[in-house]
């Protein structure tokens, strides 16, 4: 039996947390290669996936973007929209069609604002998601730049 990702909305937040949020979702589907945001573009709303593959990728200077990770079902995209200067960090781009869940990134900080635990929660879960999306950015960076051999492990 596998223990749920505590990065999944499913397992980070609780029922009544999930169902406040979804509340205000409406769908937005990207067709394959469509990309969803920039690194650098104004953060502004984020998404849930419901169906499909994203990749999130980096800005590396005088090559080509780094994939740093792929997200699936009941992951969260995006995660600048809380904080400030509400600027995307990463790119993100459909790699599959992808049904998501879109949330207006303004309204959902008001809802925090507005009940503390609720918010909370929230926080909790996007540093969560924070945490592991810059872990996984470190280790695909050094995957791909460290010298083999060098002995740059975590």
């Amino acid at each position: 039996m596998s223990t749920p990702s505590p990065l999944r909305i499913s397992a980070a937040l609780s029922a009544e947390y999930r169902a406040r949020l979804m509340s205000v979702a409406h769908e937005v589907n990207f067709a394959e290669g469509a990309q969803i945001f920039t690194e650098g573009g104004r953060a502004d709303r984020f998404w849930i996936v419901r169906t499909g593959t994203v990749t999130l990728d980096v800005h590396v200077p005088g090559s080509k973007s780094a994939v740093i990770e792929s997200l699936g079902p009941g992951e969260l995209v995006g995660w600048s929209w809380l904080f400030r200067p509400y600027t995307w960090q990463f790119g993100a781009e459909a790699m599959t069609p992808v049904r998501t869940d879109e949330f207006d990134a303004a309204a959902v900080r008001m809802m925090m604002d507005a009940d503390p635990a609720f918010g909370s929660a929230i926080g909790h879960w996007v540093g969560q998601v924070l945490a592991h999306r810059l872990l996984a950015a470190r280790i695909r960076l050094l995957d791909r730049y460290a010298p083999h051999g060098s002995g740059s492990r975590l």
